[in-house]
């Protein structure tokens, strides 16, 4: 009836399995992390991943110009450091080897092609059941429902699990030129010469408005509301590690002022050209709502001189146009929708207590990744790869110094038996 799970067995045909450790859903950097660090404390764990490959996003959903906005140091996962040779800012190419790598250094063997439908804790037996339902790549249309029982569930499914694509008049079914969303957008290549209105003003927005200028398309940048531009180095350093160190020393309302005092001398104002910044600062507005400052890498340039042009927000679409809410009308080829991602857990997580509706842990950082129950949870503290290394390693530790106390226990309990077998001869 149940089956203990083992790093490479197949489950497409099993009714019900029993894993002798946690269940991590999602293999992304988040699920990886938490995988080597279980394998670390010499605990088993299955990972399941309804794509085919790990760390989907960054393979089949981003756009080819990618790097990493942050140092090699801040995105590096548990237990294994970038390689030497790699840049400062590695490319997209290179943080996939990089995980892979890691997958293999590790042995994570994730269950692909497996998407969770529900994870519910039962209560009477005390263990959580994940439903899942698997696909075959071959595309032949055969699914097997699977049943997963354990003790610990992980939720690794991160910030990032679902597009998200506004509802706006005349979108779907009045514009007749081509719409993506930035996780389909490659590369400026496929617009060269063509009018196209980037809706959102954060990196994606910001650095597809740049690579479409680089391919010589013709972008217009919606930007609704304020925003705050940095620059992604201030004198050699790195902003991220800068405002770090400032804020081992300083209140974050000080060092919040001086890297924007810092953005000012580098910039100079940004108003007339229609990029207003928030009366919070930085540090505390990524604090307060996870709103994540715009590092530049050129595309401000690009704003200054006219290649990108601002514009304000929309309000409805035509079949080749957009009326803009102070009335201006652009003729536009295509649009994309760089508007960001949303966590996907509330559609199939069936719990209230740790997990708000939004699909993130209620609890704040650096408390947001133990529930109650055995219930975890990695990459949701809007912190980044940092954030995830910090959970990964949080969560492994509390199950494993579970996991080794009950396998003490079975040894002093196994040896103690030997011990009275031997006495009765």
């Amino acid at each position: 009836m149940f089956r203990v799970a083992s790093d490479h067995e197949e489950f497409s045909s099993k009714r019900c399995v029993w894993v002798n450790g946690p269940v991590i859903v999602g293999a992304g950097p988040s699920g990886l992390a938490v995988g080597a660090c279980l394998t670390e404390q010499g605990v088993p764990f299955v990972v399941l991943e309804r794509a085919d490959c790990i760390a989907s996003l960054w393979q089949k959903r981003t756009y080819d110009r990618l790097k990493l906005h942050l140092p090699k140091k801040f995105c590096q996962l548990p237990n294994l450091p970038f390689p030497e040779d790699y840049p400062e800012y590695p490319s997209k190419k290179q943080f996939i080897s990089y995980l892979e790598n890691y997958a293999q250094k590790f042995d994570i063997t994730p269950h692909f092609n497996e998407s969770v439908q529900s994870a519910k804790y039962d209560e009477t037996c005390g263990l959580w059941r994940v439903k899942t339902v698997s696909t075959d790549p071959f595309g032949t249309g055969n699914r097997a429902e699977v049943e997963y029982i354990c003790r610990w569930l992980v939720v690794a499914t991160g910030e990032n699990a679902e597009n998200v694509v506004p509802e706006i008049e005349g979108l779907s079914h009045e514009f007749a030129g081509e719409i993506v969303h930035a996780c389909d957008y490659k590369s400026g290549e496929d617009y060269r010469g063509k009018r196209v209105l980037v809706v959102g003003c954060g990196n994606s927005g910001m650095e597809l408005s740049l690579d479409l200028c680089n391919h010589n398309a013709l972008p217009s940048m919606v930007v609704r509301s304020s925003v705050h531009i940095l620059p992604r180095e201030i004198l050699g350093i790195s902003t991220y590690e800068l405002a770090a160190m400032l804020m081992a020393w300083l209140p974050l309302w000080l060092v919040d002022i001086l890297i924007l005092i810092m953005a000012w001398l580098k910039f100079g104002s940004m108003e007339k050209y229609g990029l207003k910044r928030p009366r919070m600062g930085p540090l505390a507005l990524k604090g307060a709502i996870g709103k994540t400052p715009v590092l530049d890498i050129g595309a401000l340039e690009r704003i200054k001189s006219g290649d990108i042009e601002v514009v304000p927000a929309i309000h409805k679409f035509s079949k080749s146009s957009v009326q803009l809410v102070n009335g201006e009308i652009l003729d536009i080829d295509a649009v994309i929708l760089a508007t960001g991602y949303r966590s996907n857990v509330p559609t199939w997580l069936q719990e209230s207590e740790f997990f708000s509706k939004n699909g993130f842990p209620k609890a704040s950082f650096p408390n947001a990744w133990k529930g109650q129950s055995g219930l975890y949870a990695v990459g949701f503290t809007r912190r980044g790869l940092s954030g995830a290394s910090f959970d990964a390693t949080k969560i492994a530790q509390d199950i494993g110094q579970v996991w080794k106390e009950e396998t003490k226990q079975k040894k002093t309990t196994k040896a103690a038996c030997h011990r009275r077998c031997i006495s009765q001869f």
